[in-house]
């Protein structure tokens, strides 16, 4: 293929009036950066034909090139995957690059998600950039669009594109030199980096020094910012939402899957997308396996079959109405109520919870959930991840509290686990509360609804400000949306069901045991007798509403369904589901939380939703009644 001279290009260009001056190219330096195999070494033999320096960088092994392109020095840096000093090749390649004044960025087209990192590093240094993508040729094999045009207005940088091989491309490259301008900075890391200048000399050397380079720090005399890890993952969320916007495939299904994977991390169209993906996960975990089959299962097969045949078996030897014969099958027995727990009400939600969670990560969907709602999370002290957990929390608080697992840090294990037990109310018991609410009008569910959303936000937002540490930055790859593998949501489902089951079942077994104790003992009695002056007199609600209070420390549901039959005005409606929907968690979720956050934590929060939720309910009564 002939290919006119880079020289000539050159020159034509230059004489023809465009934007760098003579004496501006005199002094210019050029250097070719991007990652490892991505064709530098074609484009520099291009640009510098025979005139080639080729020696050690000083102090160093490292081989670097120098030619001539022009009046123009040309740089060919070693491959690297970002600027910093972790390798010597890094080392050389961000001392050139510091020194350059424009940098051609190649950049293998094929694995955009990977190259575009060191980009928009390379941007955000605030040098004159022309991103050239390479290899365009395979990005045609496989199907592969990029909308360059695109790329170019999110970067801030001229895109060209070539294929090395054939040198299809390369007379633009000139022109690439000359178009070289600054990207588009995040407007909070440009502000920072100019408040830098004064002790760092520059952009690039002040960004640097945030990123914990320790040599471009110690030249300046400063201490590194420490913010490497918080600044990694930001730069690589932002590349993600680029690649989610430019790159596409052919075809209508892959353009289908492109399309619905931008749609998702937009929010104009990624919140009605997140409502309805919620309403989906609720009609199904909420209401069709939490209410509708765990209902049939428990009182049919649990309730119906399995406690009768096993009453009547233990009833043999051990009179019912004994010590051992209440804790084995009374109404919290360990071989009665424990089973028809595990068997007819969490295994249903297990299995439930664990196959939404399969599919949604399957579908490409979850991570795209999790960066859409990032920010406004991180207010709390939670990255994206917490919403799932969140999410499933107004199915079974249980379920959600497993969840939290799934969270990078233990501090948002922590705020989300209280949240979730302080605020946030079951399917079961929103139920009911939605049936007494309607009766209560408008105004109350207003009411309600804003108190449960202030005690929300304020839990996360003060545990937030007290515990140490700081939200964990949320670093996610964002995998191309498809229909979920059946196989793979089967294999995920029974195999974290399997051990889920497995660790949680003793806790059940040792939770109920505990509570057959204190009815024995007459504890039970005791609690309810001690919390009558506060239902009365703090609350002011009826004195039967305490056994509502002790029968959610069982069952949610419960609690809330031993309101629904008492007398109670519009505005002790309100105290009272208030006061119930921040109550303990039920047995069921203590035992997961005993488990997942040990015995000191789970009892904090338990004895802490006793106190917030008599504190917030009595101030409501004290103001509405």
């Amino acid at each position: 293929m002939n290919t006119p001279s880079p020289h000539n290009h050159f020159e034509k260009h230059q004489h023809a009036g465009l934007s760098l001056t003579a004496e501006e190219l005199i002094r210019t330096q050029v250097a070719l950066v991007g990652n490892p195999n991505v064709g530098k070494s074609l484009f520099f033999n291009y640009l510098s034909g025979m005139y080639v320096d080729v020696s050690n960088y000083p102090g160093t092994t490292v081989e670097i090139s120098k030619g001539r392109f022009g009046e123009m020095d040309v740089y060919d840096t070693p491959g690297v995957y970002g600027i910093s000093s972790f390798t010597a090749e890094e080392n050389v390649t961000r001392d050139v690059v510091l020194r350059s004044d424009v940098i051609l960025n190649i950049v293998d087209a094929v694995h955009l998600e990977r190259d575009l990192f060191l980009t928009q590093q390379l941007i955000d240094m605030g040098k004159k950039v022309s991103v050239i993508l390479n290899f365009m040729d395979e990005v045609r094999l496989r199907g592969l669009e990029i909308d360059t045009k695109l790329l170019s207005s999110v970067l801030g940088v001229p895109v060209f594109t070539t294929t090395a091989v054939t040198k299809e491309g390369f007379d633009a490259i000139p022109e690439a030199i000359r178009q070289a301008r600054r990207g588009n900075q995040d407007p909070d890391l440009h502000h920072r980096l100019h408040g830098m200048l004064a002790v760092a000399g520059s952009e690039a050397e002040a960004l640097l020094i945030l990123e914990d380079d320790e040599d471009v720090a110690a030249r300046h005399g400063v201490q590194p910012g420490g913010e490497r890890e918080e600044m990694y993952v930001e730069r690589r969320n932002r590349v993600n939402l680029v690649i989610n916007a430019v790159l596409s495939e052919r075809g209508i299904q892959r353009r289908l899957s492109t399309l619905l994977g931008r749609w998702a991390v937009n929010p104009w169209t990624g919140v009605p997308m997140l409502l309805g993906a919620l309403y989906l996960v609720y009609l199904f975990v909420g209401t069709l396996i939490a209410q509708d089959l765990v209902e049939y299962l428990e009182t049919n097969l649990g309730n119906g079959l399995w406690e009768p045949w096993i009453r009547g078996i233990v009833t043999q030897s051990i009179p019912a109405d004994s010590w051992l014969g209440t804790i084995l099958i009374g109404e919290f027995g360990v071989l009665t109520m424990t089973v028809t727990y595990l068997l007819f009400l969490l295994l249903p939600l297990v299995i439930a919870f664990y196959l939404s969670l399969a599919v949604m990560e399957d579908s490409g969907y979850l991570p795209r959930l999790a960066t859409l709602v990032d920010r406004s999370l991180n207010r709390v002290g939670l990255n994206g991840s917490a919403v799932i957990p969140l999410i499933l929390g107004f199915g079974c608080v249980t379920m959600a509290t497993i969840t939290t697992r799934l969270l990078g840090s233990e501090r948002e294990k922590r705020i989300t686990t209280a949240i979730l037990q302080f605020a946030v109310p079951c399917s079961a018991q929103l139920a009911v509360i939605a049936a007494m609410l309607a009766g209560a009008g408008f105004t109350s569910m207003l009411i309600f609804a804003g108190t449960i959303l202030t005690v929300f936000v304020a839990v996360g937002t003060i545990l937030h400000r007290t515990l140490p540490g700081k939200t964990s930055p949320l670093l996610i790859d964002l995998p191309a949306m498809r229909m979920p593998r059946m196989d793979n949501v089967v294999r995920k489902t029974a195999f974290r069901t399997y051990f889920f089951m497995k660790e949680a079942t003793p806790w059940f077994f040792v939770g109920a045991l505990a509570v057959g104790i204190m009815q024995i003992t007459g504890l039970l009695s005791v609690w309810q007798e001690i919390l009558s002056p506060f239902t009365t007199a703090w609350l002011q609600l009826p004195r039967e509403a305490a056994t509502a209070f002790v029968m959610g420390m069982v069952r949610r549901d419960f609690g809330a369904a031993g309101l629904y039959d008492l007398p109670l005005t519009s505005d002790q409606i309100v105290v009272a589901l208030v006061t119930i929907t921040l109550f303990v968690p039920c047995i069921a979720s203590l035992m997961v939380m005993l488990k997942e956050r040990g015995a000191k934590e789970a009892m904090i929060v338990w004895f802490g939703t006793w106190v917030g939720a008599f504190l917030v309910g009595g101030i409501l009564s004290q103001i509405l009644i």
